[in-house]
């Protein structure tokens, strides 16, 4: 099983989106093995978009993703991290395809809803951002052998 990351942006919480999102993803079969409402701080925001900080149009996101809360998730289950991209579409919601969270639900390019992690090693950071260990409730919901065949697992 794979973990990812998955941010769900003030937009999102705003607009009261979060639940029919998470159940989005609930619905292909991922587990919610973590989840907790906050507030990012600058320092936080610095942080996760530490590969953009430099860039010109970063105090613009900083002042986004800190404007309201947000909540922050792991999602594990088969490829994690590849579905929950697919799922999310392109980063402009003007651009996403009909079906995926950002083409039904964003018409924005930063208020796209949610972040998903890009890889294996930015999920790994990202979740070390926002969870510790003892955060996790690794546990597996029953419904899982009908969610998939037992040589999948």
């Amino acid at each position: 099983m794979e973990r990812t990351f998955i941010l769900l942006k003030p937009d999102c919480v705003q607009r009261r989106l979060m639940g029919r999102i998470l159940a989005r993803f609930e619905d292909k079969g991922l587990n919610v093995v973590a989840m907790k409402m906050l507030q990012i701080t600058p320092e936080l925001a610095k942080q996760h978009y530490a590969e953009h900080v430099q860039k010109g149009w970063y105090p613009t996101l900083e002042e986004f993703v800190t404007g309201g809360p947000v909540v922050a998730a792991v999602l594990e289950g088969l490829e994690a991290i590849r579905v929950v991209r697919e799922m999310l579409g392109a980063t402009n919601g003007l651009q996403a395809a009909p079906g995926t969270i950002r083409g039904d639900f964003s018409s924005s390019r930063q208020m796209n809803l949610v972040h998903g992690s890009d890889g294996a090693e930015s999920a790994a950071r990202e979740i070390a951002l926002y969870f510790k260990p003892s955060d996790f409730c690794d546990d597996t919901p029953t419904i899982s052998k009908w969610m998939r065949a037992a040589d999948e697992a």
